[in-house]
C-alpha cells in the first residue's frame, strides 16, 4: 500500500514550508513517526515524522524546493500483514522498475554551507547561477506565496504573464523582482520570459524607467573572503524588517527608569522562587506583567493595522523577543491580560525551553499583538527596534546599569547611586499620535518604578 507524505498545516497563517534537508533517502526502510526531513516555514523550522512503517519508495520534491501545505513530498510502501507474518515493501530496484523513468526524483540538493573564496573568477560565477524554470503543470491553477500576491498588489502586477521558475511553474519573489527591474530598465537586469496575455486582456504596459535609478555597488568577493548563503529564516526576517521600515512611519521616545524597587524585589524573592518554580527569576517577567497592565489602560497600542483601519485587539497575545543561533524568533504569550507575575514567568521559561529544544511551533510563534524586546545583561544603553508588523509597538529593555542621579526632596536635591534602565518605544505614528505614545511609555515606566507585583 503507498501512503503519500504531504505538507502538514503547521499555523493558521503558515501557507507553505521549504525544504531543507532530507533525512533519508529513496529505499531506506523508516519507522512510524521517524524524522524524513527537515523544512522551514515563515514562522518556524520543524520536521516532518513519517505517518508510517514502511519504505521509502519516492522523493517527490527537492532540497530547496517551497511546497504548499497540502503538497506531496515523499511516497512511502507501507508494510502489510499476510496471514499473520509482516510483508516487506518492494525493494528500491523493484520499484525502480515498475516506475516510469520519467518520474524519477532529482538528486537533492545540498544545503549551503558558508565557503571560502579561491579566486575572483570562481565566486562570481557560483553568485550568477541561474535556476532552471520548472514546466507548468496542464490545467492546473497557479499559486503563488503571500509574498509574491503582496508585491504584485502593490506594484499592480499581473502574474499570469510571467512564467515562473519554481516547482510547478510557480511565480517565486525572485522571478517578480527580475520582471520589475525589467521594466525599471535596472542596469544589468535581464529581462525574464513573459507568458502571453490571454485573448481579450489588454497587454500591461511596460512602466517608463525613471529618470534617475540609484543602483548600490557591487563587491567583488576575493580570496580568503567568506561568502555565507543566507538561510531561509534570514531571507524572510530580511523581508519583514524591510516592510515594516518602508511601511510604518517609525516614532522612538525614550524613557528613563528607576530600578530600585524592581532589584530589591527580586533579591528578596529570588531564593523562594528558585524553589517553588525550578527556574530563575529574572526581570524580564516583571517588565512583562507592567507592559500587560499598561496595554489594559491603553488599548489602542494593543492593535493591528487592517488595511485603512486599526483593529483594537480584545486580546493581549505578548510577544518576546529571543535570540537563537539561527536568528531572531518571537514567540507569543497567549491572553496574558489574565495571568499573574508569576504566570507570566512560567510561560516565558516554558516557549524559551522549546526553543533550546526546537519544540517551537508555528501557533507559538503566531498572533502577537505587541512585542517586548529584551536584548540582555549586553543590551547597552537602549536601541529602537522595527515594529513587528502587523502590530503598532514595540518596547525594548535596554540594560540595568547604576548611575549618579538627582534626588528632589523638600529638604533640597541630593545625588545618589541607583540601578537605572532605558525603555524605549517604537510605534507606528500612522495609527499611534505622539501624545498617546508617550502617556503609555509614562505609565509603564510608574508601574515598573512602583513594583507592585504579587510573586
Amino acid at each position: 500500500m503507498t501512503i503519500q507524505v504531504q505538507m502538514p498545516q503547521m499555523g493558521e497563517s503558515v501557507v507553505e514550508g521549504t525544504i531543507t534537508k532530507w533525512l533519508v533517502k529513496e529505499g531506506d526502510l523508516v519507522a512510524e513517526d521517524q524524522p524524513l526531513c527537515e523544512i522551514s516555514t515563515d514562522k518556524v523550522d520543524t520536521e516532518i515524522p513519517s505517518p508510517s512503517s514502511g519504505r521509502i519508495s519516492k522523493l517527490i520534491v527537492r532540497e530547496g524546493d517551497t511546497v504548499p501545505v497540502g503538497g506531496a513530498l515523499a511516497e512511502i510502501e507501507a508494510e502489510i500483514e499476510e496471514e499473520g507474518r509482516a510483508v516487506p515493501s518492494p525493494s528500491k530496484a523493484e520499484a525502480a522498475q515498475t516506475r516510469k523513468p520519467d518520474s524519477a526524483p532529482p538528486e537533492p540538493l545540498p544545503r549551503p554551507e558558508p565557503q571560502v573564496v579561491r579566486t575572483l573568477s570562481s565566486a562570481a560565477a557560483a553568485l550568477q547561477v541561474e535556476p532552471a524554470p520548472f514546466p507548468k503543470e496542464a490545467g492546473s491553477p497557479r499559486r503563488y506565496s503571500p509574498v509574491v500576491l503582496r508585491m504584485a498588489q502593490e506594484h499592480g502586477i499581473d502574474l499570469e504573464r510571467i512564467t515562473g521558475t519554481g516547482i510547478g511553474g510557480r511565480v517565486t519573489k525572485r522571478d517578480l523582482q527580475q520582471y520589475l527591474d525589467s521594466l525599471r530598465g535596472a542596469p544589468g537586469a535581464s529581462k525574464p520570459a513573459t507568458a502571453p496575455a490571454a485573448p481579450g486582456k489588454p497587454v500591461e504596459a511596460p512602466a517608463p524607467p525613471p529618470s534617475a535609478v540609484y543602483t548600490p555597488p557591487v563587491y567583488q568577493p576575493r580570496e580568503g573572503d567568506i561568502i555565507e548563503p543566507f538561510t531561509r529564516r534570514r531571507k524572510l526576517i530580511a523581508e519583514h524588517m524591510v516592510y515594516s521600515k518602508t511601511h510604518s512611519p517609525h516614532v522612538g521616545t525614550l524613557a528613563e527608569v528607576d530600578m530600585t524597587a524592581v532589584m530589591n524585589l527580586r533579591e528578596d524573592r529570588k531564593r523562594d522562587f528558585q524553589q517553588r518554580e525550578g527556574f530563575a527569576l529574572t526581570v524580564l517577567p516583571l517588565i512583562a506583567a507592567a507592559t500587560v497592565k499598561a496595554l489594559k489602560e491603553f488599548p489602542r497600542m494593543n492593535a493591528s493595522v487592517v488595511g485603512d483601519s486599526l483593529v483594537i485587539r480584545r486580546e493581549i497575545n505578548l510577544g518576546i523577543a529571543m535570540d537563537t543561533e539561527e536568528g531572531l524568533l518571537v514567540p507569543v504569550i497567549k491572553r496574558a491580560e489574565g495571568m499573574s507575575v508569576v504566570g507570566i514567568a512560567r510561560e516565558i521559561e516554558n516557549l524559551r525551553r522549546k526553543i533550546d529544544q526546537r519544540k517551537i511551533t508555528a501557533d507559538d510563534l503566531a498572533g502577537g499583538s505587541f512585542t517586548l524586546s529584551n536584548p540582555g545583561r549586553e543590551g547597552n544603553l537602549f536601541g529602537f527596534a522595527i515594529i513587528n508588523q502587523p502590530q503598532v509597538g514595540i518596547l525594548r529593555m535596554g540594560e540595568v546599569r547604576k548611575r549618579p542621579v538627582v534626588i528632589e526632596s523638600a529638604g533640597g536635591d541630593a545625588i545618589a547611586i541607583k540601578p537605572m534602565m532605558y525603555l524605549a518605544l517604537s510605534y507606528d505614528h500612522r495609527v499611534v499620535d505622539g501624545v498617546l505614545g508617550n502617556r503609555f511609555l509614562y505609565r509603564t515606566a510608574r508601574i515598573i518604578e512602583e513594583a507592585d507585583f504579587e510573586l
